[in-house]
């Protein structure tokens, strides 16, 4: 049986769609049912049960869709163990990151990994956590860098670099010069947050309430899709807001920004590498999330990586 059309086969059963599948494959509608009718002349049986509405796979799709998940397997592992063989790296890696980690985290490690293998083609898409699994389970993307663990049976989530968020605002906005901000206070100012399927939004909520705060019970001004709206908006003086420590560093140089704590809460959280579970990496993704690994083991070991306290999730 043909590879593509088997993936094609795959792709329209579990989207259960043959728009969807021919959007995750990047071809036209035309081609996937094509694909599935010669498969279907080929076996001498009908697959799907087509409405305007829906597809319904029949018993003899359920049947070879055990076995043409096998196979792919089974192809994709040879390739892989070949390439390996040939001791050739080279290939295309489609990445998604979230915004804190694509912005302010990645450059520094997609430099060393260009320059150890130049021949890997690299593409990467900024967009929130929640987007990039969904991407991820699609197969648009090869692997993802998120910032909030999210459970999904179908993902492997690895933890890979400890960060802190912060409360930032304008320099002189809290009188006094107060660093530590009590969670009562912080209830009556205006507060600018993160899209819904934010990881750093997730994170601040989790915390909250754990210390009996909820989200909608502070005063939200505004919600942005971007750590920079979100920088440039809290330097005029509009609101607070919690970010990545290590997105303010230039703003803290430059005294732009300053960073405050709330009394008794502490914003920790993991950023996190994901792939999908049960299906065999391309070379190019399994050597990345080996590198990934590798240098945070380093800077672990030359103490640049600030080791914070394992949250309760």
């Amino acid at each position: 049986m043909n590879y593509e059309r088997l993936k094609t086969f795959i792709a329209v059963a579990e989207k259960k769609s043959f728009s969807e599948a021919a959007k995750i494959l990047y071809v036209t509608q035309p081609t996937i049912t094509s694909q599935v009718k010669a498969l279907e002349e080929e076996l001498n049986t009908k697959l799907f049960e087509r409405t305007t509405k829906k597809v319904a796979m029949t018993q003899s799709a359920h049947v070879l869709l055990k076995y043409a998940k096998e196979i792919i397997l089974l192809s994709d592992s040879a390739q892989k163990e070949i390439l390996q063989m040939e001791k050739t790296v080279s290939g295309d890696l489609r990445m998604g990151c979230s915004l804190t980690v694509g912005e302010y985290i990645l450059p520094e490690f997609l430099k060393r990994f260009k320059e150890t293998h130049p021949l890997i083609q690299m593409s990467v898409e900024i967009t929130n956590s929640h987007n990039i699994v969904t991407n991820i389970k699609d197969q648009r993307i090869d692997v993802g860098l998120i910032e909030t663990p999210i459970e999904d049976p179908h993902i492997n989530m690895e933890p890979i670099l400890e960060d802190e968020l912060v409360l930032i605002a304008a320099p002189d906005y809290f009188p006094n010069h107060e660093l530590k901000i009590s969670p009562d206070k912080l209830k009556g100012i205006p507060l600018i947050v993160r899209e819904k399927g934010s990881g750093t939004r997730e994170v601040v909520q989790h915390y909250l309430q754990k210390a009996g705060l909820k989200l909608d019970e502070l005063t939200i001004v505004m919600e942005l899709g971007s750590t920079e709206a979100i920088k440039a908006a809290v330097e005029s003086g509009l609101g607070v807001s919690f970010i990545s420590k290590n997105a303010i560093k230039k703003e803290e140089k430059l005294k732009l920004l300053k960073a405050h704590h709330v009394k008794s809460i502490n914003f920790y959280r993991y950023f996190y590498i994901a792939f999908r579970k049960g299906h065999v990496l391309k070379s190019t993704t399994e050597l990345f999330i080996e590198e990934m690994r590798m240098i945070i083991q380093e800077k672990e070991e030359v103490g640049t990586l600030i080791h914070l306290p394992t949250s309760n999730w």
